[in-house]
């Protein structure tokens, strides 16, 4: 059970983020929750709290390596510790290579890939020290199956996927702390809004026509993982709509 713990979420403003918040808060975790909408935020710390929660917002860009500290630091400051981190926030304007939207590789580089790297690198000396912890990376079906369009934004979920497998084996036996991956398939959120190529509009709408998992659903694989037994890891967890065939 994560009664009493403490949890920190990045890309809470919205979506899966959002959601798995109101889950660990309604679990009788404490969270802090971070994104760059901070008036999002805002109304996720109301939301909280009439359910009888303790939640502190936090302007953060996980591209920077200072908002990432500071985020943690914020946990650490109120109650001294960290149990679970959410590596949550992500990118996916997908685009064919031959457009050269070399812009948004690097966003998506920079939110992807450094901003877990950034987040956990900050969290870890405090896990280690408690010699416990559960770190969440939210990869994606992307991260498995590559597709066209995707190469880049399947690329920094590989990454995730290979991040998370290292930090298992160098942390998980040597320091208690369990590395859970979680891939959702296709799911209602915002992810498709950043999509500029105008060549994928038929992409975008397609996304939207098949009965997609809703924000909740991940919520809820993230809750199974965060409230397994202390000698059980769960380690990846992949969760296609029924109707997404690849």
């Amino acid at each position: 059970m994560i009664k009493d713990q403490v949890a920190v979420i990045t890309g809470a403003s919205s979506g899966i983020g959002y959601a798995t918040a109101l889950a660990i808060a309604k679990a009788g975790a404490k969270v802090v929750v971070g994104a760059r909408r901070i008036e999002k935020l805002q109304q996720l710390q109301k939301d909280i709290e009439k359910i009888g929660g303790e939640c502190i917002p936090v302007s953060c860009d996980v591209r920077k390596r200072a908002d990432c500290e500071n985020l943690i630091k914020t946990a650490i400051n109120k109650w001294n510790r960290v149990d679970i981190l959410v590596n949550n926030a992500g990118l996916m304007p997908l685009s064919f290579v031959k457009n050269l939207k070399v812009g948004e590789w690097d966003q998506m580089i920079d939110v992807n890939i450094k901003g877990v790297m950034y987040c956990t690198a900050a969290v870890i000396p405090h896990m280690v020290s408690q010699k416990s912890g559960h770190i969440v990376n939210i990869s994606s079906i992307a991260g498995r199956v590559v597709f066209p369009a995707g190469s880049v934004y399947c690329a920094t979920k590989f990454a995730v996927w290979a991040f998370s497998e290292g930090l298992r084996q160098e942390l998980s036996v040597r320091n208690n702390i369990r590395i859970t991956t979680i891939e959702p398939g296709i799911v209602d959120t915002e992810l498709t809004n950043t999509i500029t190529d105008k060549s994928l509009e038929s992409f975008v709408t397609h996304s939207k026509t098949i009965q997609s998992l809703k924000a909740g659903d991940i919520a809820n694989s993230i809750m199974f993982a965060l409230e397994s037994p202390p000698h059980m890891s769960v380690n990846e967890i992949a969760i296609r709509p029924t109707t997404q065939e690849k």
